[in-house]
């Protein structure tokens, strides 16, 4: 998978970015990667399914265990949980990892496809970025030495 972090803002041309605003901007970033992961991961899915799975995601556990069920049973015993398990440090009964597996192998059975559009967009997102780079890192600046005062002002 991806991570956003130092690395990826070094891939973009951003790493010169101020210590202070990393963190905001990579946030930004995770949740308009979400936005845009999710609306195109909608296309094509009936209202059913895009109901079933705003269940998952919103951890209701009756309908995390009923999926669970009928459509991974030994689901614990599965590589992709143990890894899961593994990245997360949760215990297996976790219910935060259970629906996080959920939500990953409902999107595996109903849209096989998820890991290639979330490179895409990604990929897409990215060339957006390196594309406004230097406006963005411009617009950072700016924020940043508005936000100082000057060291003339500081010795009056």
């Amino acid at each position: 998978m991806f991570r956003l972090d130092d690395q990826f803002l070094k891939d973009i041309g951003l790493d010169q970015l101020p210590e202070d605003q990393k963190k905001p901007f990579l946030q930004h970033i995770y949740s308009e990667l979400e936005l845009r992961v999710g609306t195109r991961l909608s296309d094509g899915l009936s209202d059913a399914q895009l109901e079933e799975f705003e269940q998952i995601i919103d951890r209701k556990e009756d309908k995390i265990q009923e999926w669970l069920a009928n459509h991974a049973p030994a689901y614990s015993q599965e590589e992709a949980f143990g890894k899961l398990m593994e990245a997360t440090k949760l215990p297996a009964n976790d219910p935060r990892l259970v629906a996080e597996y959920t939500a990953t192998k409902w999107l595996e059975v109903n849209r096989p496809d998820y890991r290639d559009v979330v490179a895409a967009v990604l990929d897409e997102l990215k060339k957006e970025i390196m594309g406004n780079k230097d406006a963005i890192l411009g617009s950072m600046q700016a924020e940043q030495s508005q936000a100082a005062p000057s060291q003339d002002s500081a010795d009056q």
